[in-house]
């Protein structure tokens, strides 16, 4: 992900700034170990294949949405987003995400946006989906927590999914490195209780999927 017109000659100096997503992400993440803070829980845990990074949901089926939370690794200097793609499987384009990042006084915000192409604009909004109440964030123990209950595109429960990790540049959000695993970061999910899902690049195998106890603080 990249603000248009980012220069080519940025990438180079991105060399040094991404090493921390590389360490991030060959860290290892058991879901089922996860805590958070008072009055948010999940019911399903699923511990992702790539950038040590994880997913926690709760799917209401009386209307449609699913309650999310997202845990991915990363330096005070990174970004990490999550989203879900409604135009096509295993691509970061023509996904709607939620981009976690931190000013330099440790304030997390997030960015909803729409990723148009592979230097999208990042402008706020435009998602092709509902979300109730605005997403939210947090850092802590050196990952990032996105929240965010969305309304599932279509009222399907199985939907292309897709996270990542990177670094900011001055501030801002610049490209991941490109990297087999963050290549390989998209899943074809189904929000439903032991609902199948399948990893990019693999499409016949699964993940096992925990959902023993809830997860909450």
């Amino acid at each position: 992900m990249a603000r248009s017109g980012h220069s080519s000659s940025a990438w180079l100096l991105l060399a040094a700034a991404v090493l921390f997503a590389t360490g991030a992400a060959a860290q290892t993440t058991n879901c089922s170990s996860a805590s958070f803070p008072a009055g948010r829980s999940f019911h399903s845990c699923i511990s992702l294949p790539v950038l040590g990074a994880s997913i926690y949901y709760t799917y209401h089926a009386e209307n449609g949405t699913a309650d999310v939370a997202f845990r991915g690794p990363s330096g005070t200097n990174g970004w990490v987003a999550w989203g879900i793609n409604t135009e096509q499987a295993n691509s970061m384009s023509g996904s709607s995400v939620f981009i976690a990042t931190q000013n330099g006084n440790g304030v997390v915000t997030v960015l909803p946006t729409f990723l148009e192409s592979t230097a999208p604009s990042l402008t706020p909004g435009n998602l092709r989906f509902n979300v109730s109440g605005a997403p939210a964030a947090e850092y802590s123990a050196g990952a990032y927590t996105i929240y965010v209950t969305v309304a599932l595109p279509g009222n399907s429960t199985v939907q292309n999914t897709v996270w990542q990790a990177g670094p900011l540049v001055n501030g801002q959000i610049s490209p991941h490195p490109m990297s087999a695993p963050n290549l390989q970061s998209t899943m074809r999910l189904d929000f439903l209780p032991g609902g199948n899902r399948t990893t990019a690049g693999a499409p016949n195998s699964t993940l096992p999927r925990r959902n023993l106890r809830e997860f909450q603080g």
